[in-house]
């Protein structure tokens, strides 16, 4: 359904930013492109001068999303340290989810260009999976596979008991590096 045949970036933005402020759900650029009557990289170049301008929308492999300023103020959140090899991916994600964590992001240490972090805010074993067909789909590495595995996850819960349960998971399964 296209708002109008021809819009302006201004008049896209703006559609852009109210539609991802009225919903928590991701929106991909394809959904944008579709409604704007756009490509989708016209769509990415928005959204790159919507974070410009000190808009809070973040990439995820599910889409964009804006992020609501009170999000984090209830939930417990920490970083962690993992190693493990790339196939076992889905057992970390499914034993952080599963434990009622959310996975906010990856983080590697990059020799050249420092801390590299990238979002994935995966809540469910539904979006750990689009996140892994995602990945399959793009044929794209993880980040960890420039550092042999060694990567930080921040992760939030709305309870310390629920993160320490999950690290607890994580360690069984030789996955956590302990502190």
């Amino acid at each position: 359904m296209k708002e109008h045949n021809k819009m302006s970036s201004t008049d896209r933005q703006t559609l852009i930013t109210r539609l991802l402020k009225e919903t928590f759900k991701p929106i991909t650029g394809t959904e944008f492109a579709k409604k704007t009557n756009v490509s989708r990289q016209v769509i990415v170049q928005d959204v790159s001068l919507l974070k410009a301008m000190g808009e809070p929308i973040v990439a995820t492999s599910q889409g964009y999303i804006y992020l609501h300023q009170n999000e984090d103020e209830v939930l417990e959140q920490m970083v962690i340290v993992c190693q493990h090899s790339p196939e076992q991916t889905p057992e970390e994600l499914y034993l952080i989810v599963d434990h009622g964590v959310t996975l906010k992001d990856v983080i590697v240490e990059h020799p050249v260009y420092g801390d590299l972090t990238a979002s994935i805010r995966v809540s469910s074993r539904f979006e750990a999976n689009q996140f892994l067909q995602k990945i399959q789909e793009t044929n794209a590495t993880y980040l960890s596979s420039l550092t042999d595995g060694i990567h930080l996850h921040t992760i939030k819960a709305d309870s310390k008991k629920k993160l320490e349960s999950a690290c607890a998971a994580l360690k069984e399964a030789g996955i956590l590096i302990s502190k």
